[in-house]
């Protein structure tokens, strides 16, 4: 059994996490760029290490053991740690070390993304040594993620407000519905009334919508999503559907989809900037949000 960690530990850990990752040793023979008996004779090293068997291999395959399964993930957990200790320690006379975390939802408008970029550069004038981890995440996960820690920041629309949480409106995105090429409103849209549209399915959103969006008839809802992919695709498969107006725009331009009538059927969505209340904010996060907030300011 592993009792302290050497540097052949870590080696030879790597080497069985990219077997894993390859899926077999034959496999990773690239990957680390070695012969398979060498992978052979590190994975057995690595066993007799740790006193119990990783892997069944063979020619029945490759295949992990229950113990294996654990410890795949307890390895990654170390190195995962390990580069964090390293990076920081390479940065210690930094002013501002250590990772944050983004939450984005998707399809943002470019030039709200081209913002963002901006105040990423700016940030990266500091003297810091931080790096950055951004994910797309649906609406409704986001605040759920800012108070359980797993991000520092958010970018999106929320329709309730939780009191842990500080809310800063950033811009507003107008929300159009379309219909697709092949349906039976498409060749007078642009002009259509609440009477042309109300015996037509509608594909919806499956989260929380803002009280301003205008109610359709249950009944009339046949189709739920979660992203605006989906729903583009639903709407060219002969549904009605509320789209972000520039997300909308290349399949317009294509002659794929139509507004419906964008002075009946809109309603506008305001993004926030959401982060915990300020006096629970580390210094790396509040570094970054003035940078965002000074380029908003900056950027008509």
């Amino acid at each position: 059994m592993i009792g302290q960690l050497s540097d052949l530990d870590l080696r030879l850990i790597r080497v069985f996490l990219t077997v894993v990752q390859a899926g077999g040793i034959s496999q990773a023979q690239t990957l680390l760029n070695v012969g398979q008996p060498t992978i052979s004779t590190q994975l057995a090293t690595l066993e007799t290490r740790l006193g119990f068997r990783l892997c069944q291999r063979g020619r029945s395959g490759f295949q992990l053991t229950d113990k294996g399964r654990w410890f795949v993930e307890m390895s990654r957990e170390l190195l995962r740690t390990v580069e964090n200790f390293e990076r920081q320690a390479r940065n210690i006379g930094k002013q501002l070390v250590g990772t944050l975390d983004i939450g984005l939802i998707g399809h943002t408008p470019i030039a709200q993304n081209i913002r963002l970029s901006q105040a990423i550069r700016r940030f990266r004038e500091r003297n810091e040594a931080v790096r950055f981890n951004i994910g797309i995440h649906a609406p409704r996960d986001l605040e759920e993620r800012l108070l359980n820690g797993s991000i520092q920041i958010a970018i999106g629309y929320f329709w309730h407000r939780a009191p842990a949480l500080d809310y800063t409106p950033l811009f507003i995105e107008r929300q159009i519905a379309y219909c697709g090429h092949t349906h039976p409103l498409f060749p007078d849209a642009g002009q259509l009334a609440a009477s042309d549209v109300s015996d037509h399915d509608w594909a919806w959103r499956s989260y929380a919508l803002p009280a301003s969006m205008p109610a359709t008839p249950p009944h009339r809802t046949t189709a739920i999503a979660d992203n605006m992919e989906a729903i583009a695709l639903l709407i060219m498969s002969g549904h009605l559907g509320y789209l972000p107006q520039h997300f909308a725009e290349p399949y317009v331009s294509l002659g794929l989809m139509a507004p419906l009538n964008p002075s009946l059927f809109q309603y506008d969505v305001t993004f926030h900037l959401v982060c915990r209340k300020p006096r629970r904010l580390d210094e790396i996060t509040r570094a970054f949000l003035a940078d965002l907030k000074t380029t908003y300011l900056d950027t008509p």
